[in-house]
């Protein structure tokens, strides 16, 4: 399908911090057109509108139904609790991208998974780390075969991330995985498919008490053969030198490594890494240097759109973010929790 053909217009409903750093921006770069913005606060979506250059600014959510065509794709950047709602307000059959996460539990997921299916809507969840540059180059390495057999995924972060910026999380019953971790544990599935089980615990901090958690430890079981590791800390604030933000995929002859700059210094970022190497024979290589052309944000989130995108225009059948597979994400984050709340085997 010609580039140009499966492009539609965008209308967004939301004009908060992730529309202004990550959503538009990308759009821009992909050259993508937005024909409309909608906020409850208006204002917000006003000076919105007037950075993007996006012509209308809609007065309330039954304005943005009513004034829209059939062939535009929704991207709705609200919070999970609201996904249901503006759901509600949209018309069957449209094609929508919601932000993640997929509601805020398991059951909330359940719902909107629903209501889609009710709907006939095409609709695809915003889990944009699957199509970072960095991961579509990583991916490409293991389709190939350079690494050998994948075996072993592990993501490793400890930053110092300023939860300051998004004040509804103070609020939240639940932080660090449905709000950060829930990447890393989409991006696993990506790769793996769906795992057997998952172990984890997420803790607070007393630097932090007023989040309900900041650090992680998830285990993603896959059987004998195959190890899936997440470690967060969120709390590292003692200066770049030790902070780490990684992901490395190891097979059965080589290994990649990814590092994510955007998490370090937080939100200003430092440059990312890529780098890979490949057995020769039974001797080890040469780890090999790449350069990656864009990044986590604004990069990936092309990817998420796009596929919303030729999903509404008949190029693939369902988006590769599309609800169907997205409610399993939702499964695993929502077994992370019941496994934290459960705590470990207890010793005599």
């Amino acid at each position: 399908m010609d580039s140009q053909t499966y492009k539609r217009p965008i209308v967004i409903i939301g004009a908060g911090g992730i529309v202004n750093d990550a959503h538009l921006p990308a759009y821009q770069i992909a050259g993508f057109s937005v024909a409309g913005i909608y906020d409850v606060n208006k204002e917000k979506a006003r000076a919105t509108a007037d950075k993007y250059n996006i012509p209308v600014v809609f007065n309330s959510i039954q304005d943005v139904v009513q004034g829209v065509s059939a062939s535009v794709v929704f991207d709705i950047a609200v919070p999970g609790s609201e996904i249901v709602n503006v759901l509600d307000h949209l018309p069957p059959k449209s094609a929508v991208l919601m932000q993640k996460p997929m509601g805020n539990d398991y059951a909330e997921a359940k719902k909107i998974l629903q209501l889609t299916r009710d709907k006939q809507m095409i609709a695809g969840v915003n889990f944009q780390l699957r199509y970072a540059p960095f991961i579509k180059a990583a991916r490409e390495l293991v389709q190939k075969g350079v690494i050998g057999e994948l075996c072993d995924i592990e993501i490793n972060v400890n930053v110092f991330t300023p939860w300051h910026l998004w004040t509804f999380l103070f609020e939240s019953p639940r932080v660090e995985i449905l709000y950060h971790s829930i990447h890393y544990i989409d991006l696993v599935r990506s790769f793996l498919g769906n795992p057997a089980g998952v172990y984890a615990k997420t803790v607070k901090h007393p630097g932090m008490g007023e989040l309900a958690s900041v650090r992680s430890n998830i285990i993603m079981d896959y059987g004998d053969m195959i190890r899936a590791n997440i470690l967060t800390n969120h709390c590292h604030r003692f200066g770049l030198q030790h902070q780490q933000s990684y992901i490395k995929l190891e097979g059965t002859k080589g290994a990649v490594k990814i590092g994510m700059g955007l998490l370090m210094n937080y939100p200003h970022g430092v440059s990312d890494s890529f780098e890979y190497i490949s057995l020769e024979g039974d001797q080890a290589g040469e780890w090999i240097k790449m350069k990656i052309e864009g990044s986590w944000f604004p990069h990936a989130f092309i990817g998420s759109m796009e596929q919303v995108m030729l999903a509404a225009a008949g190029a693939i059948s369902r988006p590769d973010n599309s609800v169907e597979d997205c409610i399993y994400t939702m499964a695993c984050v929502e077994a992370a929790y019941v496994s934290s709340a459960k705590g470990g085997e207890g010793i005599t």
